[in-house]
């Protein structure tokens, strides 16, 4: 096991804030991913401060042009009975701009599958948060990035934020070839893609054998792993017990559980 070493991971919290924007722009970034840039007034003040930040995202019911979002009360977010949501994460803020990013995996059923398909210039969605932000330091001798589709958004900004120095393994498992993205970074990175191939998300073992297959660089890392629950739930306990990761060095986050997505 590596042993500790007085690298801290910071944890800064945001005012809560709900927001009502709009679609300004839809990009198509691939087969089975699309962008959606948003925008509105209610974007001033926003603050994305780490790749780990997420996002609520508030959905209209259906037959509704607009969602139902929750007001902050005393003790904080008061959700309405039948808000329909999903956490994403923020790939682009600008600011000058005023436009937010955010990416939606296009598979079979959900309620932000639905209203990506659907949405034209103009729709409405909330968006809540962040509440905070997890800033993990540049100064781990090399990182690791294990995930499924969900993650890439999320992979994609901490690449483009790691310096020129920085290491990092990125593990990603897409359905086909035609998935793969063109990443940007600093850092010295190496990406490997695995291809589903007709076989179902969050069906395969790909990402958990790959992560025990592979020769890790030496050194301490802070690993990120993100996708379907048990997937994540088994990474991480391969990370902790046999690739010598530091428990509280390692960010685990289940976006999507397998048939209940």
């Amino acid at each position: 096991m590596i042993e500790k070493s007085t690298r801290e991971i910071q944890r800064v919290m945001h005012p809560l804030k709900f927001r009502m924007l709009s679609v300004k722009k839809i990009t198509q970034v691939s087969p089975r991913m699309q962008r959606i840039t948003l925008t509105g007034e209610d974007l001033e003040g926003f603050v994305s401060a780490s790749a780990d930040d997420h996002v609520k995202v508030f959905f209209p019911a259906p037959g509704e042009d607009k969602p139902v979002v929750p007001s902050v009360g005393p003790d904080g977010p008061v959700i309405p009975q039948g808000a329909i949501m999903r956490d994403y994460t923020p790939l682009r803020f600008d600011p000058v701009a005023n436009e937010l990013d955010l990416e939606f995996v296009l598979h079979e059923e959900g309620p932000g599958t639905t209203w990506a398909k659907n949405a034209q210039v103009g729709s409405v969605i909330g968006v809540g948060g962040p509440r905070g932000s997890m800033i993990v330091p540049y100064d781990f001798d090399w990182y690791l990035m294990v995930g499924d589709e969900v993650a890439i958004p999320s992979f994609m900004r901490r690449l483009t934020e790691l310096p020129v120095g920085a290491k990092a393994l990125v593990m990603i498992e897409v359905a086909s070839k035609d998935e793969e993205r063109e990443i940007v970074s600093s850092a010295d990175m190496e990406v490997i893609w695995l291809h589903r191939n007709g076989q179902a998300a969050g069906s395969t073992n790909m990402l958990r054998d790959m992560v025990i297959k592979s020769k890790f660089p030496y050194g301490d890392y802070f690993a990120w792993v993100s996708g379907e629950s048990q997937m994540v739930k088994e990474i991480k306990e391969i990370l902790e017990n046999i690739k010598g990761g530091n428990l509280s060095w390692i960010k685990a986050t289940a976006y999507w559980k397998k048939q209940l997505s």
